[in-house]
């Protein structure tokens, strides 16, 4: 790997979307959730793909598959949901995720400049390298502005 290491190890989530595997830092992940009733509403946000009741609150779910793997995916095991960092704080928000959850802790390695600026970075598995979720950016992308411009708005 030619990417410099930015940390020497670090706790992750593995989870799955579609046919390919991500990670996200352990400590933004708040709990793996069986499906449950997505509720739909007419909005024009592009990765929203509706709301769940969680524990009393209403959890917005971010379908982020499109962006990842270039196809939607209708089939869902379960809700990984993770803190999103807003302007005015944080919110519980959900991926829906295909496939098994899994913690790993390995080798973190920046991201290539040519990656998208939704990857944070990439970890170093015996089975290939993972690429690392910015959450904030993909749903950035998704609202048509730069990661810089949703934290000021």
């Amino acid at each position: 790997m030619s990417a410099a290491a930015i940390s020497d190890r670090g706790a992750f989530v593995l989870l799955q979307v579609g046919n390919r595997r991500f990670a996200l830092p352990s400590g933004n992940v708040v709990e793996l959730a069986p499906p449950v009733r997505l509720h739909e509403f007419p909005h024009e946000s592009k990765f929203v793909a509706g709301v769940i009741v969680r524990r009393g609150r209403i959890v917005p779910v971010y379908d982020v598959a499109p962006l990842l793997t270039g196809r939607s995916s209708s089939l869902h095991r379960f809700y990984l949901i993770a803190w999103l960092a807003l302007a005015t704080g944080r919110e519980a928000s959900a991926i829906p995720v295909t496939g098994e959850c899994e913690l790993a802790s390995a080798e973190v390695f920046e991201r290539n400049p040519d990656d998208p600026s939704y990857f944070a970075g990439r970890l170093a598995l015996d089975d290939g390298p993972i690429d690392i979720l910015n959450f904030e950016s993909i749903v950035a992308t998704g609202s048509g502005k730069a990661p810089a411009e949703e934290a000021r708005s």
